[in-house]
């Protein structure tokens, strides 16, 4: 991955939240500034190890050219990698050969090789540093200054050093490595979070807006039914349809304000069981004849709140559906509990489960494919529950859901 170039702090700040810790690697001076400083500790060290080494070859144009041959392929290293190594380390080799002084002239290639491989060009760098070693080995064989009873103990500690510096490179390369990956698979999972979030966003709309809108719809119909031959009858469709088109502003206000502030509360608490007498008595109100069978034995109050935003929803995407396709005078509502479906209870599923069942008197038919029954189910299944819908045995629709919902 290749991170841009940052010049600004603000800038520095706004990739950070992008591309994650890597980014800091960017906020650090010109990469030639690093090349100088290695090119002045080379010139400046190798001119005192040539004062203290009086048998070696003395600094002169030629051993000039070769110390900055190394700071200069630097300062190209991050766009040019294996040549910089590649440069720097002929650099040191032909230095050595000619006998010049023993120094810092090594500065070069061990930051260019690091360089290389923290940039991932790990194998080329490795075979350059195999070839430059067989290249420092020709040198002390051909520099007549050198003592070449020592030599096997000098090439020995070079292997060391070499296998060291490598070492480091790869070190540093694994751990930005680590860090880029868990950047990214933060960065994925906010995005994960973000789409899920939009998700259910979505499908609380679609059942809020559908309710009220096919409401709105039936009630409008009702008013221009009555508003000629019985005006007196149609101030209540047209005070349900005020009603309904408010809560449907209400609830769009409340969705666009998580929009616009992301992790926004709501503005008032989620609808539960507590609720579904009113949105039966606002379904009843468009004509529809609606029973609610209340929970028996079991207070409300200790049912999960996600479980019971859930059924609310469910109930209000059925009784919609119903008002809207079913063309049915009745429906009812269920709702009870009862024991899980497995015989016995296993590891982390709940030891009861709240059952929510709607039928309605209507034409029946095989569900139509659509957002509504695919909203329920995925309501359900994201708590581990399950949703059924289709034609009743005895005439209409039936929708029934079971959500765990713990021990009492």
């Amino acid at each position: 991955m290749r991170y841009p170039r940052v010049r600004r702090h603000d800038d520095a700040r706004r990739l950070r939240a992008t591309y994650g810790d890597g980014v800091r690697t960017l906020t650090r001076p010109p990469i030639w500034v690093s090349a100088a400083g290695v090119g002045g500790l080379q010139l400046i060290g190798s001119f005192g190890a040539a004062a203290n080494q009086p048998d070696r070859r003395g600094i002169d144009a030629v051993a000039l050219v070769l110390l900055l041959a190394g700071p200069v392929a630097l300062a190209v290293r991050e766009r040019w990698p294996l040549p910089a190594v590649a440069v720097s380390v002929i650099a040191v080799d032909v230095y050595i050969g000619l006998g010049y002084a023993y120094g810092p002239v090594v500065a070069s290639p061990v930051v260019a090789m690091i360089t290389a491989i923290v940039l991932g060009r790990r194998h080329g760098t490795w075979l350059l540093a195999g070839i430059g070693y067989a290249g420092c080995v020709l040198a002390f064989w051909l520099d007549p200054r050198a003592r070449h009873d020592s030599l096997l103990a000098v090439l020995g500690v070079i292997v060391v050093w070499l296998a060291l510096v490598l070492s480091v490179g790869e070190l540093i390369r694994a751990r930005r490595d680590s860090i880029r990956q868990r950047a990214q698979a933060e960065a994925a999972r906010r995005e994960r979070s973000d789409s899920e979030q939009r998700l259910a966003l979505a499908q609380e709309l679609h059942d809020v807006l559908a309710h009220h809108i096919s409401l709105i719809n039936v009630q409008a119909g009702v008013a221009l039914h009555l508003i000629d031959e019985q005006p007196e009858r149609a101030r209540p469709a047209l005070a349900e349809i005020k009603e309904a088109s408010r809560e449907a502003l209400r609830e769009l206000r409340g969705a666009l304000d998580v929009l616009r502030r992301g992790q926004a509360a709501p503005r008032a608490p989620a609808p539960g069981l507590a609720d579904l007498p009113q949105l039966v008595a606002t379904v009843a109100a468009s004509g529809l004849d609606v029973r609610l069978r209340a929970l028996p034995d079991r207070s409300g109050d200790r049912v999960p709140a996600a479980v019971q935003l859930a059924t609310y929803r469910i109930v209000q995407e059925s009784l919609t559906n119903v008002a809207r396709h079913a063309h049915a005078s009745c429906a009812t509502v269920r709702l009870g509990y009862a024991a899980p479906s497995d015989e016995a209870p296993v590891h982390g599923r709940a030891a009861d489960e709240l059952t929510v069942e709607v039928l309605d008197d209507g034409v029946g038919g095989s569900p139509v494919p659509g957002n509504g029954i695919s909203g329920m189910r995925e309501r359900a299944e994201a708590l581990g529950g399950h949703v059924q819908a289709g034609p009743h045995p005895d005439g209409g629709f039936a929708v029934r859901a079971r959500l765990p919902v713990g021990t009492p």
